[in-house]
């Protein structure tokens, strides 16, 4: 008689401690698997928080020693025909797995799954010890590093020693993270007793041109011998689209054709709907079910467009047949105790993408294979997210241990992720063409002789050339793949003309003036930031030592680990504000400068979206961090926004109104004036129809709040459908006229939709005395009001309160109404500055 599929998820019961101690009273217990053993020292206190002060410095020693953790399996009943299989999700990083002191599995990659079947070992309900011993990953990677002096170990950040081990490489430490390197049982461990499963479902469709029908196949793969039937089905809600069967062939394979009618099309958000289908297929034998198994799809077409055109190649994403502008955002583990990450710090940063109108992420290639629930939430909400392959900043060796190690890596993600309708694209790397340049290794674009590759100094372009492009057109061939990012034809990396790039002669390289940062981007902007501080609570969970809390100090600097951060903060801090000590004051400045830094690339990128799909995309570093530090993070580690957020979420709404005069460089010209100065105004546009609008623009003295002259009204204007719309030119008398700022406003069907504000540069030499701002808080609403022209209005970010708006420019006559959500009517009310506010 068949028996259906039995699963026991081992959460419970773990003990763990250093590998090298004997003594019974050395285990400790652990709370749950998955888990970390910094998590699990924590709970002990044998450590110190290392997110607090200089404590990473005095918890580096576990990372450097080797840790056992151990469980008691449970009996399993089991028939003569059943196969017992203990899965391990994923094992951090070299393990050793003993059942009662027998190896059954070492590994030494932290994204491999793996399934050990040990029907014999646990045959008539015998129980028995599972104990896994952890290496320490820091030592075993120097061992392999000094015994390949051959390869040349070169990279960006962190231990090159990483390059050889197939971990999280921000376990390192990196530029905005520490060295905190884990190990441990850090994905779900769990006993499956079954006759028959369904290993594997894969669902292949295509659209038909006109989208109007959706036709593929939906194969099953078992392992085991009982089943032999599947049914299929595919439904909406509760409208069952599609039923079939299939018998189960001699290579345990199932599979149906299908067709579905008028599919409901899964679009990114601020498009279309996001309709996601359930594919269930049930494993039978003769009556008895023996295994259901569940997938989520969503039918849509996406494409990445890199066709010739004025000035190279294109490189933008089509969604079904819908050219799509991505503004978004690079993302990054959101802590370095990944397992600590609940689902609902996950969708809360998923949502605040679409709250922000940002369309991608970028899932970072030094980071992690992200967590199922991840791209779950992207499917749901409407995100598109490009996916890095697990490579950053290095020149990776490969050994042929390596590479199958790669191999099974990448076939086990991939297979796992590609029926997510959300992934558009994978990237082979992180920046290592970049490490290709800097270093100087050997690549020869025209030789397409993969062996070859492997015999040169960059032997990395096997991976990224052939490994990986094979995998991904084996097991995902209807989602993009791009050898690295940036990459484009072979050509440098900084070439504007095609592929994608990182731009950093904005804070990094050249330290340009990010005034002008929207002249420097090229086809897709797929890295670029500015470094600000986090909030001012965010500085007190760190730094506890009130000493300590000035812009300067040693902790609040030990807290940003980018290079040579205190000169990048001061130069853009000096070049463009009037600057202070205090530290709250501090805070708001860099935070500003962030924000505006943002802004000018944003606006002139999406501008450039309606020239000729010049600019594709922009994809901020960073939305998040991975601990409360100073960084290119847009929103801090405990969910802070930062200013640059709402100045994002401006840029890229749907409809949005850009004001803009001509850049001057005032630090090469004795700080001379220009005599006068050209401005632009445009309107961007991710409508699929056209708008009709009213475009107003003011001419404002920063001085008094007086109109200077009278302001310029275009009425019933066509705003051209996902493009730019060039409103208006003019001329600024530099001379005659007092400094003033130009503030532009949109309405669409009588509402105001948007508004910008362009001010003279530097913002410096202008004084914000006197500014006459009022803030009203009236029940879930804020009215802002000011006599004169006013920058950067912060609203202070409290837990569990949600403003609408901030970060936000007032001009006299404007009245602002700001939205805010969980303000008690006996809280206090939020807290707010602005540029120069004494």
């Amino acid at each position: 008689m068949a028996s259906a599929l039995s699963v026991t998820d081992l959460t419970d019961g773990w003990f763990f401690k250093q590998k090298n101690e004997s003594s019974e009273d050395a285990w400790l217990s652990v709370a749950r698997v998955p888990t970390n053993v910094h998590l699990d020292l924590l709970d002990h206190e044998k450590i110190l928080d290392p997110f607090i002060g200089f404590n990473e410095l005095d918890v580096e020693w576990v990372g450097e020693t080797d840790w056992t953790y151990k469980v008691k399996l449970p009996a399993v009943s089991s028939g003569p025909e059943s196969t017992t299989v203990l899965a391990f999700d994923g094992l951090d990083t070299f393990a050793t797995v003993k059942l009662d002191g027998e190896i059954i599995l070492t590994s030494d990659n932290q994204f491999v799954p793996h399934r050990v079947d040990i029907t014999e070992k646990v045959r008539d309900g015998k129980e028995g010890t599972l104990e896994i011993d952890f290496a320490s990953a820091m030592v075993r990677a120097r061992e392999i590093k000094a015994a390949h002096p051959e390869h040349k170990w070169v990279g960006f950040n962190g231990d090159m020693g990483r390059l050889a081990v197939r971990k999280a490489q921000y376990h390192w430490g990196w530029d905005w993270g520490p060295i905190l390197n884990t190990c441990g049982p850090w994905r779900a461990v769990r006993l499956e007793t079954y006759q028959a499963k369904i290993a594997d479902l894969r669902i292949d469709y295509d659209l038909d041109p006109s989208f109007k029908s959706a036709s593929g196949t939906i194969t099953a793969h078992i392992e085991g011998k009982a089943g032999n039937k599947v049914s299929f089905t595919a439904q909406l809600h509760d409208s069952v689209v599609f039923k079939g069967e299939a018998d189960v062939d001699s290579n345990g394979v199932a599979k149906v054709e299908f067709y579905v009618s008028e599919p409901r099309l899964w679009y990114p958000h601020g498009y279309g709907a996001q309709p996601l289908y359930e594919v269930r297929a049930t494993l039978s034998s003769r009556d008895l079910d023996l295994h259901t198994t569940t997938t989520k799809i969503g039918f849509r077409k996406s494409e990445l467009v890199q066709q010739p055109d004025d000035i190279g190649k294109t490189f933008f994403f089509r969604i079904n047949g819908v050219d799509v502008f991505c503004g978004g955002s690079d993302w990054i583990p959101a802590d370095n105790f990944t397992t600590r990450v609940t689902e609902e710090r996950y969708r809360k940063w998923v949502q605040m993408m679409v709250d922000g109108y940002q369309v991608m992420i970028r899932v970072w290639g030094g980071g992690i294979w992200e967590e199922d629930v991840f791209y779950n939430l992207c499917d749901e909400l409407g995100v598109l997210v490009w996916q890095d392959f697990m490579f950053g900043c290095g020149n990776y060796p490969a050994f042929p241990e390596v590479v199958e190690s790669v191999k099974k890596e990448c076939v086990a993600n991939v297979r796992r992720l590609r029926h997510h309708p959300s992934i558009v694209i994978y990237a082979g790397n992180n920046e290592d063409y970049q490490v290709q340049e800097q270093f100087g290794l050997t690549y020869d674009y025209e030789d397409k002789n993969p062996e070859n590759w492997l015999k040169t100094d960059f032997p990395a372009r096997y991976y990224y050339e052939k490994v990986l492009p094979e995998i991904v057109q084996q097991e995902s061939p209807h989602i993009p793949y791009h050898p690295g990012s940036p990459w484009g034809d072979g050509l440098k990396t900084s070439n504007t003309t095609v592929g994608d790039m990182h731009q950093w002669n904005v804070w990094h390289g050249t330290q340009e003036k990010y005034q002008i940062f929207d002249t420097l981007g090229g086809r897709f902007n797929s890295e670029f930031g500015m470094e600000a501080f986090p909030h001012i609570d965010t500085i007190k969970y760190f730094c506890t030592d009130e000493s300590q809390l000035y812009p300067q100090s040693h902790v609040i600097d030990f807290h940003n680990k980018a290079d040579g951060h205190e000169r990048r903060i001061a130069t853009y801090l000096v070049e463009n504000f009037r600057t202070t000590t205090d530290l709250e004051g501090f805070i708001h400045l860099t935070q500003l400068s962030q924000a505006e830094a943002l802004m000018f690339g944003y606006r002139g990128w999406r501008r450039q979206w309606g020239q000729k799909r010049f600019c594709g995309g922009a994809l901020v570093w960073q939305l998040n961090d991975c601990w409360p530090v100073t960084s290119w993070s847009i929103v801090d580690y405990f969910q802070r926004k930062k200013p640059a957020y709402y100045t994002m979420r401006r840029v890229l709404a749907p409809v949005a109104v850009a004001v803009k005069r001509a850049h001057h460089d005032w630090s090469v010209t004795h700080a001379r004036p220009a005599k006068t100065s050209d401005f632009e105004l445009w309107v961007s546009s991710s409508k699929t129809t056209e708008e009709t609008a009213t475009v107003e623009l003011r001419f404002i003295s920063i001085a008094t709040g007086q109109d200077i002259k009278e302001a310029i009204t275009k009425q019933d204007i066509t705003i051209v459908a996902n493009g730019t719309t060039n409103v208006l030119s003019g001329t600024i008398d530099n001379i005659k006229e007092e400094p003033h700022v130009l503030a532009a406003r949109i309405w669409v069907d009588g509402q105001i939709v948007s508004r910008d504000v362009d001010w003279p540069q530097p913002l410096k030499y202008l004084s914000f005395e006197d500014r006459g701002v009022e803030v009203i808080a009236k029940g879930d609403e804020i009215v802002v009001n000011a006599k004169k022209p006013t920058k950067g209005l912060v609203f202070e970010e409290r837990a569990g309160v949600l403003v609408n708006d901030s970060a936000i420019d007032v001009v006299p006559g404007d009245e602002q109404i700001l939205t805010v959500r969980g303000l008690g009517s006996n809280d206090s009310p939020l807290r707010w500055t602005y540029l120069g506010k004494s």
